[in-house]
């Protein structure tokens, strides 16, 4: 049996991305306004994340970049349920602040022999991706272990936030 290949492809059976180590590089967890908040009825909580992926090469003369998902998620206190279930006022800028959870979980990746226009989405797409699972149980962990229903991220199309930060023209490895 014979394998053929492209020119400028990977070899048969190559790993394209190689997981060195992956790590919780900053943890955050603040609740500006404890103990009173946990004293307070509270309706479910509204919660604003903002997410993003950042990559850097590590050593200009080989194929090792970190990878890091930056997630911020901020919780703010909505009206608890009114009578008869009937559903809350929707949530005021000016509510308090019931918790503000930040978190940098980054890997740090070896790429293997790969075409150049592969590189970006590799470390943008795919190393994220790769991530993503465990930055995701370590949110849901600490703002649970915080005393607040635990966040859980929906799962995210990586490409789609690669091709939107290429139209804005930020993204570069």
């Amino acid at each position: 049996m014979s394998v053929t290949t492209q020119p400028g492809a990977p070899p048969a059976g190559a790993i394209p991305l190689t997981i060195n180590i992956q790590y919780a590089k900053d943890v955050s967890f603040e609740v500006p306004g404890a103990p009173g908040v946990y004293m307070q009825p509270q309706g479910q909580p509204q919660v604003n994340l903002n997410l993003d992926v950042q990559a850097s090469r590590l050593d200009p003369n080989q194929q090792i970049y970190e990878v890091s998902l930056v997630i911020r998620a901020e919780a703010k206190q909505t009206a608890p349920p009114g009578p008869n279930g009937q559903a809350p006022a929707p949530v005021d800028e000016s509510a308090p602040t019931l918790f503000v959870a930040e978190l940098t979980f980054a890997g740090v990746f070896t790429l293997g022999a790969v075409p150049e226009n592969t590189v970006e989405p590799l470390l943008l797409v795919e190393a994220p991706r790769l991530l993503f699972p465990f930055a995701r149980n370590i949110l849901a962990d600490i703002t649970r272990d915080g005393g607040f229903p635990p966040v859980f991220l929906q799962p995210l199309d990586f490409v789609a936030l690669w091709q939107s930060r290429r139209a804005g023209g930020a993204a570069s490895v």
